[in-house]
């Protein structure tokens, strides 16, 4: 059985709503589907930026200046 369905109510900006509506019609879906698509990827990508922390904890940390700096000192910037 699936998940119940939750309402809520979310506030778009004119632009983004007309561009969801839009959207919504061209795929044939709600404007409920996309944003819970939205929202699923959203915590997926947090999931995985949660996961890669204890990886990455050893490895120094570089200030912005100073990346900024070596970017300059070899042509990148």
């Amino acid at each position: 059985m699936p998940d119940p369905v939750k309402r809520a109510t979310v506030y778009f900006d004119s632009t983004l709503h007309q561009a969801l509506r839009l959207k919504a019609a061209a795929a044939s879906r709600t404007i409920s589907d996309l944003v819970n698509e939205a929202v699923r990827q959203n915590l997926r990508e947090d999931q995985e930026v949660l996961a890669a922390f204890p990886v990455r904890v050893a490895e120094p940390t570089v200030s912005y200046e100073d990346l900024l700096a070596d970017l300059k000192a070899h042509g990148k910037i």
